[in-house]
């Protein structure tokens, strides 16, 4: 199965935002359409992806630095400061084991999918096990259907 084959099931809803946008706008972006990443577009180019694992990161920074001093609201923050300015990227020929295995060492639940400068979509961790899931559901149907259908061998004197 290709990635292209995941985005056309998933679908094309895609949220973008801009990097000098506010971390606190995304956030609210984020937990209004129920979505873990938003990619991060610069005059129609990748400049990065935020993910809500950017998120906890800088929450936790601060919170430490908040032991020590004051430090400035969350929503002081832009994307830029915040967000993976180099995601890890999948192609819409990419197959899906090697998804899998670029997700996997890259520790990245998010990948936007490119071909050449056109962002397709985005990928989730989500996404790729719901894929192979249903493929893995279909192949059995078919076994078992293939074998209820095996065909009676003629006995032969």
């Amino acid at each position: 199965m290709k990635v292209s084959k995941i985005l056309e099931v998933k679908g094309t809803t895609l949220f973008t935002m801009g990097p000098e946008e506010s971390l606190a706008s995304a956030v609210m972006v984020m937990s209004e359409n129920d979505i873990g990443s938003i990619v991060v577009m610069s005059n129609g180019r990748l400049a990065g992806m935020l993910t809500f694992r950017e998120v906890i990161r800088i929450l936790a920074r601060r919170q430490a630095e908040n032991r020590v001093g004051p430090t400035p609201p969350v929503s002081s923050f832009r994307i830029s400061e915040v967000m993976n300015p180099t995601p890890s990227v999948a192609s819409p020929d990419m197959d899906v084991d090697q998804l899998r295995k670029l997700m996997v060492d890259s520790h990245e639940r998010y990948l936007p999918v490119m071909d050449g400068n056109v962002l397709m979509g985005v990928v989730s961790f989500h996404d790729v096990a719901k894929a192979v899931l249903e493929m893995q559901s279909f192949e059995n149907k078919m076994l078992k259907a293939y074998i209820r259908d095996w065909p009676q061998e003629d006995k032969a004197d």
